[in-house]
């Protein structure tokens, strides 16, 4: 079993890595690249790159990837970019005979007018938010490149989708990160500074999140053992999701900052929900354990602070 991780130096090959590295098997090679060893929007980087490794299973992270205001200003970019990539990979993973290929989707693929909870079956029941539409839509179509793959050819391609994550190695740039990290680094730039800790937003609206670390040996697991092609839902239960105020409660116990937190209600609060039910996963692993979010965030906070100087911030 030979694995390329492409995206293989973000926060979920970081997880993957880490999980591996927890429990090793001799009988196995991972191989993590970034995009310093290929453009994976470029047809030659791509073949050249499966020709030097000859993978025999692939897990396709890389992406063009940002926070929401970057996407929505930048849709076509983001469509154009993600359709190269994942087109690319995919085509080489059957003609060099991988035995299968599992992509990351994204939340931000489902229907923005929907009942929730959401769940495997709802990925093609309408458009998906106008904001992040190029993305979504790059994102959604792999979903229909499996199958078609699949029909034809009898590939084993197959998604998983992972809701917000937080953890090591994450992005926490204050502009283009995901809500979670962007929490951690205003509370620890906050801190530092002693000013208060600015949030946009009433706080109102509510998220599921998971660490990274527990998507990494789900990861893992997907690899080895999930044998649809349909695709499946990474996600803590429906129980756990919570508000983005709760969110910033449990930032600032993780941090310790002990000062003012400023909403900014003149901000927008974005889309009110996206839970995902985890009913799928809970058929296949119902004994799982997630990190506890405390505990998590901990870690992931005490690691910015240890790891700042290199962080992506």
């Amino acid at each position: 079993m030979k694995v390329l991780v492409t995206g293989g130096s973000g926060l979920i090959g970081r997880a993957i890595r880490y999980a591996v590295e927890q429990n090793p098997c001799a009988d196995e090679e991972w191989i993590f690249v970034s995009s310093k060893e290929a453009d994976l929007r470029d047809a030659k980087e791509t073949k050249a790159l499966f020709e030097k490794y000859k993978p025999t299973h692939v897990i396709h992270l890389a992406a063009e990837m940002g926070g929401m205001i970057r996407i929505s200003q930048h849709n076509v970019e983001f469509l154009r970019n993600n359709f190269l990539i994942n087109d690319n990979v995919l085509y080489n993973a059957y003609t060099t005979g991988v035995k299968k290929c599992i992509t990351t989707l994204t939340s931000a693929i489902f229907p923005c007018e929907i009942q929730y909870p959401v769940d495997e079956s709802n990925v093609h029941d309408g458009p998906p938010h106008e904001s992040v539409s190029g993305y979504a839509w790059a994102k959604r179509m792999i979903d229909v490149q499996n199958l078609a793959y699949n029909k034809q050819h009898g590939c084993k391609f197959t998604s998983v989708v992972p809701i917000n994550l937080f953890g090591p190695y994450d992005n926490f740039n204050l502009s283009d990160g995901n809500v979670m990290p962007a929490l951690i680094h205003k509370a620890y730039l906050a801190k530092k500074k002693g000013e208060s800790l600015p949030v946009w937003g009433s706080g109102s609206s509510r998220r599921q999140f998971m660490y990274s670390r527990d998507l990494g040996k789900l990861m893992v697991w997907a690899v080895k053992e999930y044998e649809e092609i349909d695709p499946i839902i990474l996600a803590v239960g429906e129980e756990d999701e919570i508000s983005i105020k709760e969110a910033v409660e449990l930032v600032v116990e993780a941090t310790e900052f002990k000062g003012e937190v400023a909403y900014d209600t003149t901000k927008s609060d974005g889309q009110f929900r996206k839970t995902c039910s985890n009913d799928k996963l809970r058929k296949y692993l119902p004994d799982f354990k997630f990190t506890p979010i405390k505990q998590a965030l901990k870690d992931t906070c005490d690691w910015l602070a240890e790891n700042y100087e290199e962080a992506r911030t």
